[in-house]
């Protein structure tokens, strides 16, 4: 049971041994866990893993082997997931169906035909390929498929193809009290504070103080100095909400590491791309924002910006003015997101998505872009090379 994997970390370089294998075993032969792949993980990882740094390793492993596996099952607890049962009433495609499903052609195609329909249509549709319904292939609407469109009326992403959402969309604040797995990012990011002394000399400078007293033939004489302070500064802005619901966790153990380390932190939220407002409480955003002209004008060059964020999304809600998945920009996002570079040099974009798979989405090539190739991984690797790059 499970050789396979251990066989696995074991080729690719972890040093995991037989003792530790049986462990495990004995560890699910005696039920210390429930039969669910979150505890699974943890278990293996305290099991097997001994060094810190094979942690990214061991992560990357865990999510080729076990890929799609959801729950550990045996004869016993042969049941269907209640989520199953719901979804049923949905019209589910083939591979087939969905490769003849064209796009309308572009974001502005797809604003003109739905100021159109809503002129036109008076009634519920359901299945069709032109009104705006529900489990069809229009491009306008719900629980359907169309890979291009405008997303109305559905509780959450299915397929992530929507290039505007016609709901208002409530998004969770990131946790900044989490320990759990913070202390490898924390040691990470330790290296980018500047220690640099200033202010009153309130200090005692113990080796100057005996120099001074020595040249004064024993006659004390104290000697003062300001005290150690870390003077980075850090401007983070953070993805939140879409697709960025899947990194939650991993975002919150990095917003906690980096208000830990840096004592001039200062931190706002955006939605797949920056635009004309940002914000610091995604349950009020929609009344409390704040404008990204404010943010580019309060703080100094000296700030080093730190993104956070998978990029990806629509290349209309890069390169287009009302490209936005969920408001009508005047600009579009790459406008503000130099705007930003122009002000604040020392830039870098932590990416939670594995590197492997940046170039299958086109926004991410093009935010990669942007940063002139400062895109890293957000593993504790990529921290440090991010890091380092900020640095320079």
């Amino acid at each position: 049971m499970f050789l396979d994997f251990f066989l696995l970390l074991k080729h690719q370089g972890i040093p995991v041994s037989l003792v530790e294998y049986l462990s495990l075993l004995e560890a699910l032969d005696k039920g210390v866990i429930q039969k669910n792949i979150d505890e699974f993980y943890y278990l293996c990882r305290i099991s097997l893993i001994k060094n810190e740094k094979h942690l990214d390793d061991y992560d990357r492993l865990f999510g080729l082997y076990f890929k799609g596996i959801e729950t550990i099952t045996d004869e016993s607890l042969f049941e269907i997931p209640e989520g199953w049962l719901t979804k049923n009433g949905e019209r589910l495609f083939s591979e087939e169906e969905i490769s003849k499903i064209k796009a309308m052609g572009g974001l502005q195609e797809l604003l003109d035909r739905i100021q159109e329909l809503f002129k036109e249509q008076n009634e519920r549709h359901q299945g069709g390929n032109k009104w705006i319904g529900t489990g069809g292939t229009s491009p306008f609407g719900a629980y359907g498929y169309n890979p291009e469109g405008i997303r109305i009326g559905q509780h959450e992403s299915r397929h992530r193809r929507a290039i505007k959402v016609w709901d208002k969309r409530d998004f969770e604040n990131l946790k900044d009290d989490v320990e759990l797995e913070t202390r490898n990012m924390k040691l990470a990011l330790k290296r980018l504070r500047k220690i640099t002394r200033e202010g009153t000399e309130e200090e005692l400078d113990l080796q100057q103080t005996i120099k001074k007293t020595s040249e004064n033939a024993g006659m004390l004489e104290l000697k003062m100095l300001p005290k150690k302070k870390n003077n980075v500064k850090i401007l983070l802005l953070l993805d939140i909400g879409g697709s960025m619901d899947d990194h939650i966790a991993l975002c919150s153990q990095l917003f906690s590491a980096a208000k830990y380390e840096f004592k001039n932190l200062e931190f706002y939220y955006f939605h797949n791309c920056v635009y004309e407002m940002l914000w610091q409480d995604s349950t009020r955003r929609w009344g409390e924002f704040i404008s990204t002209y404010d943010v580019l004008n309060k703080y100094n060059s000296d700030y080093k910006v730190i993104f956070v964020g998978d990029a990806a999304m629509s290349p209309y809600e890069i390169m287009m003015k009302q490209g936005s998945v969920e408001h009508y920009n005047e600009e579009a996002g790459i406008v503000w997101l130099n705007r930003l570079k122009n002000k604040f040099s020392d830039l870098v974009w932590l990416n939670p998505l594995a590197k492997e798979e940046w170039k299958f989405t086109r926004s991410v090539q093009m935010i990669e872009e942007f940063t002139e190739k400062r895109m890293f991984p957000l593993t504790i690797r990529g921290i440090g090379e991010a890091v380092d790059a900020l640095r320079r």
